[in-house]
């Protein structure tokens, strides 16, 4: 995926500014595809340029104009093309995965450490879409935004996944935890 797919998928959610989409790629999209701000930026002008989106000077009080990005009709035929078209399977490229084969050949409790932190990482992250799912989605709180029944149904599925990755990837380090400890050394 290009990255301009995901900002044609952000924008037509919603249309905003470089800024907004940037936080937008912190909050949500950023779970399953990141940018930075620089990258962001550049994309749109060239979007822009191809005509893939249209942006419109909107005035501020107290602060300098914005420029609003939208989806224009090529675009949308970008994205539509896109969306039809096969794509592969992911394959999983993971260097503490590697890392862990390769502590046979070295002292394997001496990556304990390191695996604790991709571990807290990860529950870390549990947490934040948890919160997300809560705040957006199953909450007496949640957010009925001016969003199609597809587009809440699919975000949601979305973050479903990334929440089930989340789950698998704890319960698999819970896992090499339990075999690194096997061959601790006795203290």
């Amino acid at each position: 995926m290009a990255l301009e797919h995901a900002i044609l998928v952000s924008l037509l959610e919603k249309p905003g500014s470089g800024y907004e989409l940037a936080r937008r790629f912190e909050r949500s999209i950023g779970y399953f595809w990141t940018a930075t701000h620089q990258q962001i930026y550049r994309v749109l002008k060239r979007m822009e340029n191809d005509g893939w989106v249209e942006a419109r000077d909107v005035p501020q009080q107290g602060r300098p104009d914005k420029r609003e990005y939208s989806v224009a009709d090529l675009g949308r035929a970008a994205l539509s093309s896109w969306l039809h078209e096969p794509i592969e399977p992911e394959s999983v490229r993971h260097d503490l995965a590697v890392k862990i084969r390769g502590a046979a050949f070295d002292d394997p409790a001496a990556l304990v450490a390191e695996v604790r932190r991709h571990q807290a990482a990860h529950e870390e992250r549990l947490a934040r879409y948890l919160a997300g799912e809560e705040r957006d989605f199953t909450g007496a709180e949640a957010r009925a935004a001016d969003v199609t029944e597809a587009e809440r149904e699919l975000q949601h599925a979305v973050l479903r996944g990334g929440i089930a990755y989340e789950r698998m990837m704890i319960g698999w380090l819970d896992d090499v935890l339990a075999t690194l400890a096997r061959f601790a050394p006795e203290r």
